[in-house]
């Protein structure tokens, strides 16, 4: 029988020329977080610059990456990022799916309150990260890690790190108070506000998560000394603050929510421009975080899009708008909610020291196809500022687009710039299809019995994280683990016989095969990925093209070349000219 041997992850080998890989395949053969792969494009400047793709998924040169990781820079954040893998695999084995709390624990144990971390393996893993990394920069890391797995489905709300990132863009800085009255795990709260903020204040339902956003709070606010408070409880019905009110407001409302308290809280001085009725719980928070702001002071708060344009919500939008309420509405593209894929809309709100002072204007802003990364600040003509009369309608509508033009493209030069492209794409998609020939056996790979995902979860070797299967080992690679996972048998094997599919790659089975066998494997299958990308990413430039030939052709913009000269037209037309005569003489014969 053969000996099962596995080894590690690809190496540079017989690359074909232009092979080119995404962020993320560089984070797993890496070994490493996406988040340690961002900070490389961050703050790395020799770290390669993208060779295709789009801004929102770049695609790097493969043997370019791999070169730079072999450097003695990226070994050691490699490495740092290694520990963190071991650490969150031992809190998974101590707390279960309870990541939230175990998160909550590292973060007290950091701050050398109450040891609430009693697993060894853990405090041992978390201690020497501790010495390589600033307690906000490991805790930041794990927060990461949370959000891309499993865990967060247990938390509703929770802000993703980039929705984070557009917030802290509109709200600027502040030197006073931050609240967030449904701060989750404390994502804006931490992510608002800058350097000399005086103190940080939440609340939420969870209290898990109320723990954890206090450590990321404190861990934060370290340096600056800043005092942070979160409580636990429901700030609509249980307001721990009553009387606050804040510099600067942010908040990522639950949504939907049909009992907010409404019929407990008809007379309650929060809501200045109406009671929201049953259906509108996102106009009830939006009153909420405007109640608790200072005079001077700003509210940005994240709601779905329907918020702006829905007939049960207009007589209190009306009022907001009125009253001067509302500065700016921003249409965030889609790919910023946790947990939707729907777009969300920035509602800024101020409350200014001097009622005359009020806004007479609201500035739309629709960055609705910018990539969800960013940038967040708007060009000139992604943005524009709507007197309030034009919005005091029948409808109220708010949402962005309604007011911003986007601008006609110049067909000529961006048609041709497509062309180009495309066919530069064309040449590179041939290399990027693996060279494969027929084996010498036909059957299947029989090579010995197959090895089942289980037994590899089971021993370490492989880690299950959101459904994604990921090699933690150096006895495995990762695209022919993922490569033979993902094959029409294993899918075979993962349908009932009704017909009903269920995703469960622990059933999944691998054939054995040394070393060598399983790094070509490998290359054909991250090849075989990157074809796919690069066909897709080929596909929309079609649509594009296409889209902007035919726009352009009916709109004036472009014309087509002529296909004949003056003589082979006229010809052409004596030619037909004749047919049609011999051919009306034909039916009369």
């Amino acid at each position: 029988m053969a000996m099962l041997v596995y080894g590690s992850s690809m190496t540079a080998g017989d690359e074909v020329p232009g092979a080119a890989v995404t962020a993320a395949e560089i984070a797993r053969f890496a070994g490493v977080t996406r988040a340690a792969v961002s900070n490389w494009r961050r703050r790395r400047s020799d770290f390669p610059s993208p060779v295709g793709g789009t801004s929102a998924s770049p695609l790097y040169s493969l043997a370019q990456v791999q070169q730079w990781l072999d450097g003695q820079r990226a070994g050691r954040e490699a490495r740092e990022a290694s520990g963190e893998v071991r650490l969150w695999q031992a809190l998974r084995g101590a707390y279960g799916e309870e990541m939230v709390r175990a998160l909550a624990a590292v973060g007290g144990h950091l701050l050398g309150g109450r040891d609430e971390l009693t697993d060894q393996a853990a405090r041992k893993a978390a201690d020497e990260l501790a010495t390589e990394r600033s307690p906000a920069e490991l805790m930041g890391g794990l927060v990461a890690r949370l959000l891309e797995s499993t865990a967060r489905a247990a938390l509703d709300g929770t802000s993703t790190l980039r929705l984070a990132r557009a917030v802290r863009e509109f709200a600027g800085e502040t030197s006073g108070v931050v609240f967030d009255p449904a701060c989750g795990i404390g994502s804006l709260l931490v992510a608002v506000g800058g350097n000399a903020v005086g103190s940080r204040l939440g609340q939420d339902t969870h209290a898990d998560a109320t723990r954890l956003a206090w450590v990321r709070v404190a861990l934060s606010s370290a340096e600056a000394a800043a005092p942070a408070q979160v409580v636990a409880g429901d700030s609509l019905r249980a307001d721990a603050f009553p009387d606050l009110r804040a510099d600067l407001v942010v908040c990522e409302p639950p949504t939907a929510v049909a009992d907010w308290g409404r019929e407990h809280l008809l007379v309650d001085p929060r809501w200045e421009a109406g009671v929201p009725s049953r259906g509108e719980s996102e106009l009830a928070w939006l009153q909420h975080c405007y109640h608790h702001t200072a005079p001077g002071g700003c509210a940005v708060v994240a709601l779905p899009a329907s918020v702006a344009h829905r007939r049960s919500g207009r007589r209190i939008r009306a009022e907001l708008v009125r009253r001067g309420c509302v500065t700016a509405v921003v249409a965030l593209p889609s790919g910023l909610a946790a947990s939707h894929a729907l777009p969300l809309h920035l509602w800024l709100l101020s409350r200014p020291s001097d009622p005359g002072q009020a806004a007479r204007t609201v500035r739309m802003v629709d960055l609705g196809a910018n990539s969800p990364d960013g940038p967040w600040k708007p060009q000139s003509h992604q943005e524009t500022e709507v007197p309030l009369i034009d919005l005091l309608n029948d409808e109220v509508d708010l949402t962005p687009s309604r007011y911003v033009r986007e601008p006609e493209p110049d067909y000529a030069a961006e048609y041709a710039a497509l062309r180009g492209d495309f066919d530069a794409r064309l040449s590179r998609l041939l290399a990027l299809l693996p060279e494969l020939r027929p084996r010498d056996r036909v059957g299947g790979l029989d090579e010995g019995a197959p090895v089942v995902m289980s037994d590899l979860l089971a021993a370490g070797l492989v880690s299950l994280d959101g459904g994604k299967l990921t090699s933690v080992s150096d006895q495995l690679d990762p695209d022919y683990v993922r490569g033979f996972a993902n094959s029409a048998e294993n899918a075979r094997r993962s349908t009932s016989p009704s017909g009903t599919f269920r995703a469960d790659p622990r059933a999944a089975r691998l054939p054995r095969m040394n070393i060598e066998r399983q790094r070509r494997y490998g290359d054909a299958f991250r090849l075989l990925g990157a074809f796919e990308r690069e066909l897709a990413e080929l596909a929309r430039m079609g649509d594009r093209a296409a889209r902007l030939a035919r726009d352009g052709l009916t709109g004036g913009a472009l014309d087509p070349p002529p296909t004949r000269d003056s003589g082979d037209a006229e010809h052409q037309s004596t030619t037909t000219d004749g047919d049609d005569a011999v051919g009306r003489e034909d039916r009369t014969l």
